[in-house]
């Protein structure tokens, strides 16, 4: 069965090959050793494949380095505060966070296009400096929301060797503390949401309490007033506000 295979390839091999050798010139093959050392760029077939590859990516890309940690989580746990279980729905939530990072990143993503995309597109830039170049804006957005001591306790176990600036900090140490900065950023706002629905939850407790009502579930009496009063207060203005305030 091996050799039944090996012959199979020789001779898919002879059939490919046939037709190159029968085209090329009687005087040899010349081929460029310098063009495979130096190469002048990325061929068109690898460029489409790195493209491709780096769909794959974009989708964590966006979740680790941009705002949307924290608006997805501020989101997420409003409806835990309201106690609404599923309203907003998941989707909902995603949908407007997504677009709502889109907003706030849109400066960053036009200095990325303005110093990296428009110079590369006009043959200023390779690739490689189009990457740099277009890394700074986005390490520029995730420092200044980065906590000093987040990002001490990833150079620390990076074994950088006293890095004299920011910019000597590679991307890949600055990414998870930006990322556990917003963690804490997004808790911080969770509980300062939690507060007026839980004195609601005390409240109606304590009302039902004294009256005697023991069967009867204060989360069921109290949901409407916590909707009541996000609704009365403008809740969601206020919180997309304050998410806004709190990037600037």
């Amino acid at each position: 069965m091996r050799k039944l295979w090996i012959c199979l390839a020789l001779g898919l091999f002879l059939m490919t090959a046939t037709p190159l050798l029968a085209q090329s010139e009687p005087s040899g093959v010349k081929v460029d050793v310098n063009s495979f050392i130096n190469p002048p760029g990325f061929s068109t077939t690898l460029n489409l494949l790195l493209s491709m590859g780096a769909i794959a990516f974009i989708p964590f890309f966006v979740i680790s380095t941009t705002s949307f940690i924290r608006i997805v989580i501020v989101m997420s746990m409003t409806r835990t505060a309201l106690a609404t279980q599923q309203a907003p729905p998941n989707m909902v939530i995603v949908s407007l966070a997504l677009f709502m990072t889109v907003f706030i990143m849109t400066p960053t993503w036009e200095e990325i296009n303005r110093v990296a995309v428009k110079p590369y597109r006009e043959g200023k830039l390779n690739q490689l400096e189009m990457l740099e170049e277009g890394i700074k804006p986005l390490r520029l957005f995730m420092l200044k929301q980065t906590r000093d001591k987040d990002l001490a306790l990833f150079v620390e176990f990076s074994q950088i060797q006293n890095p004299e600036g920011y910019e000597n900090i590679p991307t890949t140490v600055i990414i998870p503390a930006f990322m556990i900065s917003e963690l804490k950023t997004a808790f911080q706002i969770g509980f300062l949401l939690f507060i007026p629905f839980v004195v609601i939850d005390l409240i109606i407790s304590n009302i039902l309490l004294s009256l005697g009502m023991f069967m009867l579930s204060p989360a069921m009496i109290s949901a409407p007033f916590k909707i009541l009063l996000f609704v009365l207060a403008d809740g969601w203005n206020l919180i997309i506000k304050g998410l806004i305030l709190s990037f600037q």
